[in-house]
């Protein structure tokens, strides 16, 4: 393999950068289209919901559930409703009709508490478009700002997550098995056929 296939010349980062804002673009056009706002941590959802300002709390729809949200004017069309890309837990999870400023007027502001704390969500709800989650950069939870012991529990709970969701063992497990496996190898005499791990 030669030097210059391996190196990503000026053309190809350009073009990368470019077919990134471009996709950057659309996806912020197709946000900018939807009848709310929305924003996350790793932890929880928030969404805003803009109606006119004369409604009342009595006046609207509000529907969340583990699985499923609905907003709407009471007698309308619902502004918001679907399935969540994953659950939530309802009771932790609230919604107020709040005055805004800029421009005056009302919105519905909506705290969604996820289940899973270690998962980015696509979009609010399943019918949305959805954004690319791999492009997220957490601003508060960045892993290089972290102290050493801290980003290893992080890192740790990230590794188990996903041995957990591929059906594989977790760190803990993995590093039972392993002492359990040098020590029959030290120890060939011993019978090991009972042994629990766990």
């Amino acid at each position: 393999m030669s030097d210059a296939e391996q190196d990503p010349t000026p053309v190809d980062v350009a073009q990368r950068e470019q077919e990134e804002k471009e996709r950057k673009a659309k996806e912020d056009a197709e946000q900018a289209q939807l009848p709310y706002k929305w924003k996350q941590t790793i932890g929880d959802a928030e969404v805003t919901v803009p109606v006119p300002g004369n409604l009342k709390g009595r006046d609207l729809d509000v529907k969340i559930t583990k699985t499923s949200i609905k907003v709407a004017v009471k007698g309308q069309e619902p502004i918001l409703q679907g399935d969540f890309p994953h659950p939530i837990h309802a009771d932790e999870s609230t919604w107020t009709l709040e005055t805004t400023s800029q421009p005056p007027g009302k919105e519905i502001s909506i705290h969604l508490d996820k289940v899973n704390k270690m998962e980015w969500w696509p979009h609010i709800v399943t019918s949305a478009p959805k954004i690319d989650v791999s492009k997220i950069q957490p601003e508060n939870s960045n892993l290089s700002d972290l102290d050493g012991e801290t980003r290893a529990m992080v890192e740790k709970m990230m590794y188990d997550q996903r041995q957990k969701e591929a059906g594989g063992l977790t760190s803990d497990e993995q590093k039972k098995r392993d002492i359990l496996k040098k020590f029959q190898a030290e120890h060939p005499e011993m019978d090991f056929s009972n042994a629990q791990i766990g």
